[in-house]
């Protein structure tokens, strides 16, 4: 089992375009959705038609890529076979059968078109934005993660993705809408968290032939208004530490600290040197370079500051 090692846009574009329709008990998004929904351009609203509040969506229009640009490129070269499957499956869930979708089975080049600038009208709307603060949650919640499955191992880390999780024998159950039987055959498991669901595991299968597992993250997406207070970390250690210490989720050397932090090296390594005081990460010389991360203590730090 691995765990994901960045984002992908448009598996958070997804997943926020199905919370948006979501009409439940997950408080922490009601603030958002009313403001998303006022504000998504109509451009972006074919892909309402596509995806569902339960979770699920055509497998081809959210690749795990790594950006945008990639993504799209996946998105658009899908094979006519494999668009009309999706879409047939998505229909037979609760999606309407339209007549644009009924075109984009058909591979009609116009109605692809509607999609791209649909995705790209979403992404620009929902995704970009907030994208430093996706990566920023995505890292920390994936090294606390990768700190479980180190730490306590494979059983641990599976079940502590969800409540319902549990294990029945050499079978992982979970709660899921609709009955699927899962087989890995070897294949192994990717986990990719998300900051815009809030529910029941999703499963797809992943480019690589790993079944991807996609789980909320602890802690959602804070998506307040900029008139919010600012987060609790920030008022402990200050504004350049706190982004240090988000960025120490994936091990920097000095350099690249001063780097990302847009600082001179001996800035970035006083701030270093403060944060390993703090016992919030630790320093290692390799040759000429110093490289840094977190200790568990930061990384509980920042799951308890909703980085």
């Amino acid at each position: 089992m691995t765990v994901a090692d960045r984002p992908a846009p448009l598996v958070e574009l997804g997943m926020a375009m199905e919370m948006l329709q979501r009409r439940d008990g997950h408080p922490v998004f009601s603030p958002w959705r009313r403001r998303v929904a006022r504000s998504l351009p109509r451009t972006a609203h074919p892909i309402l038609q596509l995806v569902s509040p339960l979770g699920a969506g055509p497998l081809f229009l959210d690749p795990p890529s790594d950006d945008l640009e990639e993504g799209m490129d996946q998105v658009l070269s899908t094979p006519r076979a494999r668009a009309r499957a999706e879409l047939r499956r998505m229909c037979a869930i609760d999606r309407p059968l339209t007549p644009w979708v009924r075109h984009l089975a058909d591979r009609d080049r116009d109605a692809w078109q509607i999609l791209k600038l649909a995705v790209q009208a979403g992404h620009a709307s929902v995704i970009a934005e907030a994208w430093p603060r996706i990566q920023a949650g995505f890292h920390a919640e994936t090294a606390w993660r990768s700190r479980i499955l180190a730490q306590q191992g494979l059983h641990a880390a599976l079940t502590g993705l969800a409540p319902s999780i549990r294990w029945r024998g050499m079978t992982l159950e979970a709660a899921f809408p609709r009955d699927l039987d899962l087989t890995l055959h070897g294949r192994g498991i990717t986990l990719q968290p998300s900051l815009f669901w809030a529910d029941h595991l999703l499963a797809a299968p992943h480019p690589d032939g790993r079944l991807l597992l996609i789980y909320p993250a602890v802690t959602p997406l804070p998506l307040r208004d900029p008139s919010s207070p600012a987060d609790p970390l920030t008022a402990l250690v200050g504004s350049t530490r706190a982004h240090a210490l988000r960025l120490l989720v994936r091990q920097h050397t000095t350099t690249d600290l001063a780097h990302d932090l847009a600082v001179s090296p001996a800035a970035a390594s006083m701030q270093a040197k403060v944060l390993r005081e703090a016992g919030l990460i630790v320093s290692q010389r390799d040759g000429k370079a110093m490289w840094h991360w977190c200790t568990a203590l930061g990384l509980d730090l920042l799951a308890h500051g909703r980085a």
